[in-house]
């Protein structure tokens, strides 16, 4: 089998229907790779790293890092998902246009990651290529901003309206509902104007989910990729990580690895994470064992 037959074989796989995609100054071919996302965020009370992003300065230097360590695509916040009060849209929009307008020519794709229209617009007017909205179009109107634009949407499953609770969730059945809901919001989205070829989707994990929910829904991910829209996974340090493993925040990379190489072979195609080098390494070498690329070099036993 050639190369590109081989490439047919991962999209089909993959359940990918358009497996090529631009995106910002980049080409995917995602029959055939997995992209890096790095989290970027400019919040005060980030899950994962507890401000230390928030000045604007810092979250430049670590955006440029995760590019150096060989980072895709860079997921800038400005308001967590968590609940908490809420950020006025003004001052969201002052948190992650800087941050973009900063990162621009650095030769990766740049994501804004927002359930606001008015800052998804601000922010693709400033130059970002994605927009990652993790209310899953909670507002039709982010379908609308993006359809306007070159940029590439993230549809994101979650039941709760943003910055709010949902105190023990229930599923009929977790990833039946899950896969229904990201059907029903990707036709929103292309009826909405937004071609098939820039909508990623994203199943969720811990989002509105217990570990349960979590871990069927990483064993069935199978299920979500056969929508054939690439699937971005965001499962860098969760929570179903530390409870499965019992492991405090700053004790969850390895977990993380792992489920991020589990969901791959399960057709993802994007890993959004705190831990860049490390998730680098892990896909590149994924790929390689695939036949995907090509070893750096050969040496032994040559």
């Amino acid at each position: 089998m050639d190369s590109d037959e081989t490439a047919d074989a991962a999209g089909r796989q993959a359940g990918l229907v358009i497996p090529v995609r631009r995106i910002g100054p980049r080409t995917f071919d995602f029959a055939r790779m997995v992209a890096v996302m790095a989290i970027v965020n400019r919040t005060p009370d980030s899950f994962y790293d507890r401000g230390a992003t928030f000045a604007l300065e810092s979250a430049l230097a670590a955006a440029a890092r995760s590019v150096e360590d060989g980072a895709d695509l860079v997921d800038v916040g400005g308001v967590k998902f968590a609940p908490g009060p809420p950020v006025p849209v003004e001052e969201e929009i002052d948190r992650v246009v800087p941050v973009v307008r900063g990162l621009e020519g650095v030769g990766a794709a740049i994501s804004v990651d927002t359930f606001h229209p008015a800052v998804a617009r601000a922010a693709v007017d400033a130059g970002a290529h994605v927009i990652n909205d993790t209310s899953g179009i909670h507002d039709p109107d982010m379908a609308r901003v993006v359809a306007d634009s070159e940029a590439t949407i993230v549809i994101t499953h979650s039941l709760a309206e943003p910055r709010t609770t949902m105190a023990s969730p229930r599923y009929r059945d977790v990833v039946g509902d899950v896969v229904d809901f990201l059907r029903r919001r990707v036709d929103l989205a292309i009826g909405l104007g937004v071609p098939a070829e820039r909508i990623i989707v994203d199943p969720g994990h811990d989002l509105n989910k217990n570990t349960l929910h979590t871990l069927e829904l990483t064993r069935r991910l199978d299920e979500v990729t056969a929508l054939g829209h690439p699937v971005l996974v965001a499962l860098s340090n969760k929570d179903f990580i530390g409870e499965s493993l019992g492991r405090p925040r700053d004790q969850r990379v390895e977990g993380s690895l792992a489920a991020a190489v589990y969901c791959v072979l399960r057709g993802a195609r994007v890993v959004r994470v705190h831990n860049v080098r490390e998730t680098v390494d892990a896909m590149r070498m994924v790929e390689a064992i695939e036949g995907w690329r090509e070893p750096v070099f050969l040496e032994h036993n040559q």
